[in-house]
Order: structure tokens, then C-alpha cells, then sequence
């Protein structure tokens, strides 16, 4: 790296960080996983429209459930039932629904939890508590946390990284902060929406100098702000800058290659889908082989699992968009022997009610309010007995009522997997020692292999 490295070492060292805020480190424990990647179904898929079956809603078709509907953000009235069939897959049989039939073929490889809860039924605080841990304070972000533990396996890309076709989801780069961890634990955002590695990563490429001169204006930049750092107090948001530019300067060459799909076999692109989110898969694939530690895979721009009014249409229209391409990374992992130590993630902020939505003048939209009383989430690799089903919701899909798992309870389970004690993996701020399941959370045994 130059001269420029020799004085970004003096510069860290002298907060006892040492050369590198990324180098690899150990977890507490040998963990199953090395990886995650979070597919984000942001807006709040219907769980008893996918992974949660409730033949009673059809029983109760049209009328009044025979229990209290609970509080949500808009009135809600008579049962809903799926408009979706259900079908066992599998060896362990596992019900689930037409919306996710490729899915389901690998669902013996899936634990669902379907019994998880939320705090409130509002997107902005139930996202925070989902990647976050708090659905108040701000907090580090859950990839922001477990970088922050292992450190980093290739020093020439990001650690971790969010990408959403299209822009930002709600709450923005909250989403995938650092919080009070240091700046350089903070997600990258891509948009891959696009196809071209310019327009992917913004100045990617510089065109108005080589790489040696770059490399020049670095190592001068750098010996500037370490003799700017001398006389100063600690400023994290200038080592987070400096160790910014450095990694950009080494992406050049790295990113350009994890970002180019041509060098795929036909085979493996179609496998995925030539479509926006087979795309992103088959990029995140890629930047797991390559060292990404933590990668959140959303689905689109603000929310749009959402579906207040007609939830049968616009449903199976995104499930179409990644069933394919998510049940395309389980076997594409599982072939290439990388599934058992990458830990996969699927599901949005909260469920959905079992009851339909209903408008000003009391009439049915067809759509469904949201849900964080119970709802489901599945994960897959790293660790997890796959073909498991863990909790259950009311015979209604209203709340949680066997084994509640929390979200608390989800994030020790993820810290777990990868190695770590969640109660022991902590950062001193503001003279407290923090920890992302703050003083909640236990680990959910029943889905561990």
C-alpha cells in the first residue's frame, strides 16, 4: 500500500486500533457460520398468506372472529382467508404456500420460526428494532454489530453491504448504520437496480488520473490528516474517512470483478433469473465467495410488501420477482459446499392481520393491516436443522402463542451462529457497555442442528 499505509498505521495505532478496524478477528466460540445474507421483504409480508397456514380463516370466512381483534394502526373487520393454496414439501412435509412454490422445495433446508413478534405496527420503529435491535434509540445495525466482531475477510470490499433496486427503504441508511460503533462498520449501499458497474458504484472508476497518481494523492492526503490528527482529540468521523478512501482506492480492481456477471455460465444466470433480483442474487453470491461478510438483499424502494388493498394481485406479484432467485442461492450455496457455514435470512419487519383491512365507509379493500403480534421468519445454513417448524401463532395467525420468539431472540440466535456469546459481545459508549440485544435475548435452541 505504499507510504500511504505506513501513515495510516502510525495515525491508528496511536488510538491503539491497531493497522486495521477490519482485520479478521476471532469469535468468542468456533461458530457455524461465517457469513449472513438477509433477504429484507420490507413493507411486512402476510405470514398467513406464505409460511403460516390457518385453515380457520376460511371456516370463519366473512365473519367476525371468535376472539378480540387485536389493536392495529387501521380498523380491521371479518376473517380474511389466504387466497393462496398451501402444499406439504419435502421429507418434513412443511406446508407452504403457491407464493412460494421453488422456495418451498428447499425447505428442508429451512427452519421457519413462526412465532415471532415485533414491538409496534408501525414500519419506521419495527424496521429500527428488526435491524437494529431498538425501536427507538439509535442503535448499530445488526451487519454493523457482527463486522464489528469478526472483522473482515477481504480487505478489498466492503464488510458489509445493503442493496435495494430502485433507492432507499423506509428509515434509509438507518437501516444499516453504525450507530456508536465506529464509522467504517456502517453498511454500503448499492442500487442494483442497474447494470452497469459505473452506475452501481458511483465512481468506481476514476478517469481523470492513473492509479499510481491516486495512489500519490492518497499517501499525501493521508501523511496531512495524520499530522492534523497529532494535535487533536480523537475523531472517529476522520478515521472513518481515511480508512474510507483507502478502501475505495483498493475496490477499484476487486468490485469491478465481484460486480460482473458476464464471467457466469449461462447455466447459472438462468438458474437465477435475468431479472433486477436474479441479478442482485447472483451478485450477492458472488460477494459472499469473495469475503463480504454481511450482505441485506431488500426488495425494493420505501415498502413495498405493504399491500393495505388487494393482497392476493400484488402479493404474487413480488413473490414472482425472488422465489426463483432466493430458492436459486440455497441450491447454488449447497452445491458449491459454502450453505453450511452461510447463514441465509428471510422475512420483513412484522406480519400481517388475519382479518382484512377495511376503508372509511367500512367496506373491504381486499388487503391486509399490519402485524407485529406474530409473524414468520426463516432461516436457512449455517448451522440451522433445516425442516423445522418453531412456535406457532393462534389457530387464527393473530398472535404469537407457542414459544414467542422476540427479535432480541432472533439477534442472539444470529451473534450464536456465528460465534459469539450476545451477552459478552459489547462496545463501551457514553459509559455503559452496549450490546445489539441490549439486556434481552435468548437463543433459540430448537432451530440449532
Amino acid at each position: 500500500m505504499g507510504m500511504g499505509s505506513v501513515g495510516l498505521e502510525t495515525l491508528l495505532a496511536e488510538q491503539g486500533q491497531g493497522l486495521n478496524p477490519l482485520a479478521g478477528r476471532s469469535p468468542h466460540f468456533p461458530g457455524k457460520a461465517k457469513r449472513v445474507v438477509h433477504f429484507f421483504l420490507n413493507g411486512g409480508p402476510s405470514h398467513v398468506d406464505s409460511f403460516d397456514p390457518k385453515p380457520m380463516l376460511a371456516k370463519f370466512a366473512g365473519q367476525p372472529l371468535p376472539i378480540e381483534n387485536l389493536r392495529t394502526e387501521r380498523k380491521t373487520g371479518a376473517a380474511f382467508p389466504s387466497p393462496f393454496a398451501f402444499q406439504r414439501y419435502g421429507e418434513s412435509g412443511i406446508e407452504v404456500s403457491s407464493l412460494f412454490p421453488k422456495i418451498g422445495e428447499c425447505i428442508d433446508d429451512i427452519a421457519v420460526i413462526r412465532s415471532m413478534q415485533a414491538e409496534l405496527p408501525n414500519h419506521e420503529p419495527s424496521l429500527m428494532l428488526m435491524n437494529c435491535g431498538d425501536a427507538v434509540l439509535s442503535r448499530p445495525s445488526v451487519g454493523s454489530w457482527v463486522t464489528y466482531g469478526l472483522g473482515a475477510e477481504n480487505q478489498n470490499l466492503p464488510a458489509f453491504i445493503s442493496m435495494c433496486p430502485g433507492g432507499y427503504p423506509i428509515k434509509d441508511a438507518q437501516n444499516w448504520q453504525s450507530g456508536f460503533l465506529p464509522g467504517i462498520y456502517q453498511g454500503t449501499f448499492i442500487d442494483s437496480q442497474h447494470t452497469r458497474i459505473e452506475a452501481l458504484i458511483e465512481n468506481i472508476r476514476n478517469r481523470s488520473t492513473t492509479r499510481q497518481k491516486q495512489r500519490a494523492q492518497l499517501d499525501f492526503l493521508t501523511e496531512l490528516n495524520a499530522e492534523h490528527r497529532r494535535d487533536r482529540v480523537s475523531d472517529p468521523q476522520l478515521d472513518a474517512r481515511i480508512q474510507t478512501f483507502e478502501l475505495a482506492y483498493r475496490m477499484q480492481m476487486e468490485a469491478s470483478d465481484a460486480f460482473d456477471l458476464s464471467a457466469e455460465p449461462d447455466h447459472i444466470r438462468d438458474l437465477y433469473g435475468r431479472e433486477t433480483h436474479g441479478r442482485q442474487t447472483l451478485i450477492a453470491r458472488r460477494l459472499l465467495e469473495r469475503g463480504v461478510r454481511y450482505l441485506q438483499l431488500w426488495h425494493g424502494k420505501g415498502q413495498p410488501w405493504d399491500h393495505h388493498e388487494n393482497i392476493a394481485e400484488n402479493h404474487a406479484k413480488l413473490a414472482r420477482e425472488i422465489d426463483q432467485p432466493v430458492a436459486a442461492l440455497l441450491r447454488d450455496l449447497k452445491q458449491r459446499g459454502m450453505l453450511d457455514d452461510t447463514l441465509v435470512i428471510f422475512g420483513g419487519e412484522f406480519g400481517r392481520t388475519p382479518t382484512v383491512e377495511l376503508n372509511n365507509a367500512g367496506s373491504s379493500k381486499n388487503g391486509r393491516d399490519h402485524n407485529p403480534y406474530g409473524f414468520s421468519v426463516w432461516m436457512a445454513g449455517g448451522g440451522i436443522r433445516g425442516g423445522t417448524v418453531y412456535g406457532s401463532t393462534d389457530e387464527f395467525g393473530f398472535q404469537a402463542e407457542k414459544n414467542p420468539v422476540t427479535v432480541h431472540d432472533l439477534h442472539a440466535t444470529i451473534l450464536h451462529l456465528l460465534g459469539f456469546d450476545h451477552e459478552n459481545l459489547t462496545h463501551r459508549y457514553a459509559g455503559r457497555d452496549f450490546r445489539l440485544t441490549d439486556v434481552y435475548g435468548k437463543v433459540i435452541r430448537g432451530i440449532l442442528a
